[in-house]
């Protein structure tokens, strides 16, 4: 058995999704491991991770519609010391993932054909946020 990890970070620009397979396929490349289980984990509680459609960008805008839906800024929060856009990002990172687990076959990702893996950025000013990597297998 052989383990494996890496830190990313990700700079995002405010509120919204970003893709992040392409840095995990080249973290899987660089592991050198054929098959085992990659844990992608994030370090935050106003950011999140979704396994989601990467084709269509209308599937982002919609999901982005839905959270702001369930959890909007402006309801009567007693959480709000970063600003009003606080606990929202809390509530829908907690709705959300913060870790995620994923088969790796061949030495790749078993994602589907329109499966991205993204980070969601909960607030509306921009962020450096932090992802564990940790692949464990042979």
């Amino acid at each position: 058995m052989q383990q494996a990890t890496r830190r990313l970070r990700v700079e995002t620009g405010g509120r919204g999704f970003y893709e992040i397979t392409a840095s995990v396929a080249d973290f899987l490349r660089s592991a050198r491991i054929d098959t085992g289980l990659l844990t992608v984990f994030c370090r935050h509680t106003s950011a999140s991770l979704s396994i989601t459609e990467n084709a269509d960008p209308n599937v982002l805008r919609d999901l982005e519609t839905f959270l702001a839906r369930i959890a909007p800024e402006g309801a009567a929060y007693v959480h709000d010391d970063e600003g009003p856009d606080d606990m929202p990002a809390h509530i829908r990172a907690a709705l959300t993932q913060t870790q995620l687990s994923i088969p790796v076959i061949g030495g790749a990702a078993a994602l589907g054909t329109w499966q991205g893996v993204f980070l969601l950025e909960h607030r509306r000013h921009p962020h450096r946020r932090d992802i564990v990597l940790h692949l464990i297998g042979e």
